[in-house]
């Protein structure tokens, strides 16, 4: 990031006592305008880091900046923070109107101001017409565009997401992250999101921190988290990558699966030096005949346009491979012989982190 950072951790950690620690030496810097998730698995830190912004955890060290000023002692409802909830958090005595004006009368804004904004809130969230509607007449897609309209009304500088989708079902959350996208790019607030669904984030994020035992991994695009992960956890935990035991060869070459790979990331290495490269299941085909990397097929799934191969090579790793379904059937002849290829064009990965 080249700007100055809107947001930003600096070695944040939190103890909670008995050797439970939610985050560890925390680093992370988030630009004006930008919808940043915070992905991993249950416990890793995801939302201890989110609470920790908001306020409602205090770092047992570590400083909380924004604007490069430190807000880690303000109280929550002093910070230009607001938060969505999971569970939607609005109140049922309320109508819809009435839920997104609340924030603004705590705040004391005039009347006049206070539904100017609330309807701009509410057309902003496509209830514009729903605003007189009791909150139990509402689906829960709508509920939780209340929950944003809330959230949004009072103009934060950051807008916090705490699983925002997770209680919706599957057809409307997917319709629901493209319409958060849509809120975002159009207002231009700095979204910060806890998920734990690797395909909403990459679906959505301009950027994603990929969270592991209170540590963050890596933070980077969603493409260059698919494409280069850093670390053995995130190659594993984004998408499906097939990690495969070699070692270096010299010369930017690598020896895996008995196939030799022009990979320039391992010039340096010392020949002989144990290394594992991952590859995408697109990124490995199957040839015929004879091969230094036969495969033996295990099972064959239907995956729409492609089929997956499950199969194992000598050295008994399992493999994963995509292919096509067009000419597929010639490849899986039981008479044939299999061999492991890397697909043209495939762009395997050095993995470093060995832990």
């Amino acid at each position: 990031m080249t700007a100055d950072p809107l947001l930003s951790l600096r070695k944040v950690s939190k103890d909670f006592g008995g050797g439970v620690f939610g985050l560890i030496d925390i680093d992370l810097d988030i630009a004006e305008g930008e919808f940043v998730s915070l992905l991993g698995p249950s416990g890793c830190g995801k939302t201890t880091t989110l609470r920790v912004i908001a306020g409602f955890e205090k770092p047992t060290s570590g400083q909380v900046l924004l604007s490069g000023e430190e807000i880690g002692p303000l109280p929550p409802n002093r910070r230009p923070v607001n938060t969505v909830f999971q569970d939607y958090a609005v109140f049922p005595h309320m109508n819809v109107a009435e839920n997104v004006e609340f924030g603004l009368s705590v705040r004391g804004t005039p009347g006049v101001e206070r539904r100017r904004r609330v309807t701009e809130a509410l057309e902003l969230v496509g209830l514009a017409d729903k605003a007189g509607r009791a909150i139990s007449a509402l689906s829960g897609g709508q509920k939780q565009r209340v929950a944003l309209a809330r959230a949004i009304v009072c103009q934060p500088r950051v807008l916090l997401l705490d699983e925002p989708l997770s209680a919706l079902d599957a057809s409307l959350r997917e319709q629901m992250q493209l319409e958060l996208k849509n809120l975002q790019t159009r207002l231009g607030t700095t979204f910060v999101m806890v998920t734990h669904d690797q395909t909403e984030a990459l679906s959505i994020s301009d950027r994603i921190a990929v969270m592991n035992e209170g540590r963050i991994e890596q933070v980077a695009s969603p493409a260059e988290l698919y494409d280069r992960p850093a670390t053995r956890f995130v190659a594993g935990f984004i998408g499906t990558m097939n990690l495969l035991s070699g070692r270096a060869v010299g010369d930017g070459h690598v020896e895996v699966a008995g196939l030799t790979l022009n990979l320039p990331e391992s010039r340096g290495m010392a020949s002989g030096a144990a290394v594992t490269i991952g590859f995408r299941p697109e990124d490995l085909t199957l040839v015929e005949g004879n091969s230094a990397a036969p495969v033996v097929i295990r099972t064959t799934v239907f995956h729409g346009p492609s089929l997956r191969i499950l199969g194992d090579l000598p050295d008994g790793a399992e493999v994963i491979i995509d292919i096509p379904r067009s000419g597929a059937s010639a490849l899986l002849d039981s008479s044939t012989a299999r061999a492991l290829a890397p697909r043209p064009g495939a762009t395997p990965v050095l993995i470093r982190d060995l832990s």
